[in-house]
């Protein structure tokens, strides 16, 4: 028989192999229940499909297996992603000698969790001095995701100086400057339509000049097709790597979990001008294409750093692929990671 373990001894001793030191804190806590919630609608999309293919099937066949396919892909999973999850449950029911349908949905669980796990993300930036620059097309919440990050990185003691090299968009710099006064640090600006170059020259300087610990960088919402706008990207990334060489760098692409497939392409095409060090997905509790954070991370191998689950500093956290697999199939207590077979 196949199923959780339930020995309370081993429960309590057990170590969570993505997060050993991981604490149930109330902040959390609180943050599990959100994100719980926001995932309702891919629950509905996604989960309630799989159940119907376990409840439905009567033997494990290769109709049972193209079921299961066709949902994860029709769930944003992604076709490749879909691909390996599929052949790693197929190898984990023959090694685990699984033979009912109904038995073998932890396996599948453990299987996306597994597709979501690359390199552990470091979050380097808060320890050393950095330079991050948030890209992402229009529309995505860069702004609002710089202001967060901001919020967040002076809680913990760190001077963190906002450039607001976003001179395209009007009223961008007031939005920006409004997030920067509500985390309290200093931001640098130029008029609409300044050079947004010049201003992450200007930023450097004054983090360099300051002894900043982080320099957050805002920027055009730049669509993927416009060539000019990724030159530019490109030049600002040049500036940086001639005038602060020895800062840690970090490219950030935020991602409209809404947009499902689009947000993988658009990846795509920022990668092949910025290397990404990390993925922000934000508007994960309006969407019932939540599966796409299992595709970006697996196929670009580029960790999901931040998730966002609303509009208050609190719902952008930090993300952790058991906690969201956890929160997606309405797991409580140990995670995912923990799971075992009897």
């Amino acid at each position: 028989m196949f199923g959780f373990k339930k020995d309370k001894d081993k429960e309590e001793n057990k170590e969570n192999i993505l997060n050993p030191a991981w604490e149930e804190t109330p902040e959390k806590k609180g943050f599990f229940a959100r994100l719980k919630e926001g995932l309702t609608k891919t629950r509905k999309n996604l989960v309630y499909n799989i159940d119907t293919v376990f409840n439905d099937a009567e033997t494990i066949d290769d109709e049972f297996y193209e079921e299961l396919e066709e949902v994860l892909i029709m769930g944003d999973i992604g076709v490749n992603a879909t691909e390996e999850i599929i052949a790693r449950l197929k190898e984990d029911v023959i090694s685990e000698c699984v033979h009912k349908p109904a038995e073998c949905k932890a396996l599948l669980i453990r299987s996306i969790w597994k597709q979501m796990s690359v390199d552990e993300a470091e979050y380097k930036f808060e320890e050393e001095q950095s330079i991050v620059m948030v890209i992402g097309v229009n529309g995505v919440g860069k702004t609002t995701t710089i202001g967060k990050l901001a919020s967040k990185l002076k809680s913990q003691g760190k001077k963190v100086i906002i450039s607001a090299a976003d001179t395209f968009r009007a009223a961008a710099t007031e939005q920006l400057e409004e997030w920067a006064k509500r985390a309290g640090v200093e931001m640098i600006s130029a008029h609409e339509g300044a050079d947004p170059a010049s201003v992450v020259y200007d930023s450097v300087a004054s983090a360099k000049a300051k002894n900043a610990d982080v320099l957050l960088i805002d920027t055009a919402g730049r669509l993927h097709n416009k060539k000019n706008l990724m030159a530019e990207l490109e030049k600002m990334n040049r500036i940086i790597d001639r005038e602060f060489p020895n800062a840690h760098r970090e490219n950030l692409i935020v991602l409209d979990a809404t947009t499902g497939q689009n947000a993988l392409n658009q990846a795509r095409e920022f990668a092949s001008v910025a290397p990404l060090t990390g993925i922000v997905l934000t508007k994960m509790d309006g969407t019932a294409k939540g599966g796409i954070a299992v595709t970006i991370q697996s196929e670009l191998h580029v960790p999901v750093k931040y998730i966002g689950v609303g509009e208050s500093i609190d719902d952008l956290q930090k993300f952790d692929s058991a906690r969201f697999v956890d929160a997606l199939f309405e797991i409580d207590g140990a995670s995912v990671a923990d799971k075992k077979l009897k």
